[in-house]
């Protein structure tokens, strides 16, 4: 449909004002993404542009999280809204179609819990596990769940270190690919002890996924993921969805607890990638650290604060 950013920039391009327009975006957004400061005709000029689109499809174009070419679609949408302030982003439109899985998690969970083979014995008793049990008895969680645990154990133990990006591209596949069902059980798995503690925090494959050496500032953490068009939807979807408000008795501003974990979710596998803290808590963060942020102190425990002490999440 034309709704589709990807479809919507074919049709611009084709024609010969509207394609003269989005070149004139495409220096606008790439002056942006390189934080180049911009005189006021420039400014100026990137607003009209805008303007000039009118009533074009691209203006009002979507991306879907599940779609193909999803970061080009992501890359297109932010060259027609270059001039659109980080947080006003309602550009993910998230299609699901996973009814008929639910039947499957809820068979496949019943055999598992219906087994009495040895290797399971003791193991049902661990939420994470058995979550990752049921996930092995479905083919293509199984598969998408095997490529990004791959991806991510290399180079792990050793001097070699992981290939980021690689493990992250793994980890977004597996919670777009894979149905909520599935992704959200071995995610969110209730735990009372460490050993299924740990499960739950292994699960983002932390050495690789999260974790570096020494921990970044988390301001330099958000710069990395403003450069980067789906981190940077992502992120915006999250701060939109999980806003939280003291007034209201649950902490969050929508009341609506799935769509903000599904924004969590959508982080994952960028380079804000969150985690649980510890094998004994729930308490979720960032890997990085407001420590020498001297007069951006306050900006840097915001982006900390939206993981750590969010209410709503």
């Amino acid at each position: 449909s034309s709704s589709d950013c990807v479809v919507a920039e074919q049709l611009c391009l084709s024609d010969s004002t509207c394609n003269a327009t989005y070149r004139t975006l495409e220096n606008c957004a790439l002056a942006k993404t390189h934080l180049l400061s911009m005189d006021h005709d420039s400014r100026v000029r990137c607003l009209n542009a805008e303007l000039d689109l009118g009533n074009s499809s691209l203006l009002h174009c979507k991306c879907h999280r599940r779609m193909k070419r999803q970061e080009h679609c992501l890359r297109i949408f932010w060259t027609v809204h270059s001039s659109m302030t980080d947080g006003e982003m309602k550009q993910y439109k998230f299609t699901t179609n996973e009814e008929h899985w639910k039947t499957d998690y809820n068979k496949l969970a019943a055999l598992v819990s219906g087994r009495n083979c040895s290797q399971l014995a003791g193991d049902t008793t661990n939420p994470c596990l058995r979550a990752t049990h049921v996930c092995n008895l479905s083919k293509k969680c199984f598969r998408l769940r095997t490529d990004y645990a791959s991806i991510c154990t290399k180079g792990a133990g050793s001097e070699d270190v992981c290939d980021r990006r690689k493990c992250h591209r793994g980890l977004r596949n597996f919670f777009e690919k894979v149905p909520g069902d599935f992704t959200k059980r071995i995610l969110f798995c209730p735990c009372q002890d460490e050993f299924c503690g740990e499960r739950r925090r292994k699960t983002i494959v932390p050495d690789c996924s999260f974790q570096y050496n020494t921990k970044p500032n988390c301001l330099w953490l958000l710069d990395s993921c403003l450069e980067d068009h789906i981190c940077k939807s992502r992120l915006a979807d999250f701060q939109q969805n999980c806003q939280p408000v003291d007034m209201s008795p649950d902490g969050c501003s929508l009341h609506n607890h799935a769509a903000c974990l599904q924004a969590y979710m959508g982080m994952i596998g960028t380079p804000m990638t969150p985690n649980y803290v510890s094998n004994s808590s729930v308490e979720v963060s960032l890997w990085c650290t407001c420590e020498n942020s001297g007069n951006q102190k306050e900006k840097c425990d915001q982006v900390l604060g939206m993981f750590e002490s969010n209410k709503c999440l």
